[in-house]
C-alpha cells in the first residue's frame, strides 16, 4: 500500500491560485492539482511504469489523503473514507495547530454539518463511502487496523487482475 498526501503534492507542485489571508490559506488550483493526480498516480499502467512503480502504489494500490474529495472522479476510488471527529476535539485539534479563530470556525462548522461527508455521499457510490470516527488515539488506531485490513482483502479478491 502506498500512501499519498495530496496536501503535500499541493505545496510541492505549487496548486494554488492565491492565498486567503482571512483564512489564512492558499486557494487550491484544482484543474492543476488533477493534472498531476491524474497523470502520476491515476493512470492506468502504461509502458514507462514498471512493476514495481505498480506494486509500489505509483500507478494503484494507493491511499489517497485529503480533508475532501467531491473534486476527485469517482473511477480513480474503491472506498472512500470519511474521518469524523466531535467538536470539542477538532477544536483543541485545531486550537494546537495555531489556526485563526476563523479557520477554526469554518473547521467547525463544516464538521458540525457533515459537509466533507455529504459531498462523498453525493459523488460517489453509496456503497463505498464510510464514516469512521477519529477522536481518540484507540480509534485513529482501530481505523488504521480496518483500513489494512480492507486493503487487504481488496488485493487479495483482485489478485487476477
Amino acid at each position: 500500500m502506498f500512501h499519498v498526501n495530496v496536501g503535500e503534492i499541493i505545496k510541492e507542485n505549487k496548486c494554488h491560485l492565491e492565498y486567503d489571508e482571512q483564512l489564512q490559506t492558499h486557494i487550491l488550483d484544482e484543474d492543476k492539482l488533477l493534472d498531476i493526480l491524474e497523470t502520476t498516480l491515476f493512470d492506468k499502467p502504461d509502458e514507462d511504469c514498471n512493476e514495481d512503480d505498480v506494486n509500489q502504489g505509483i500507478k494503484g494500490n494507493l491511499v489517497a489523503d485529503y480533508h475532501t474529495c467531491e473534486m476527485f472522479p469517482e473511477r480513480w476510488f474503491d472506498l472512500v473514507l470519511v474521518l469524523r471527529v466531535d467538536t470539542h476535539v477538532l477544536y483543541d485539534r485545531l486550537e494546537k495547530r495555531g489556526y485563526s479563530e476563523a479557520k477554526r470556525s469554518q473547521n467547525m462548522e463544516c464538521e458540525i454539518m457533515q459537509v466533507v461527508l455529504d459531498e462523498a455521499k453525493e459523488s460517489y457510490a453509496d456503497e463505498i463511502v464510510i464514516e469512521l470516527k477519529n477522536n481518540s488515539i484507540d480509534e485513529m488506531d482501530q481505523n488504521i487496523e480496518r483500513i489494512t485490513s480492507w486493503f487487504n482483502q481488496w488485493i487479495a479478491d483482485h489478485e487476477s487482475s
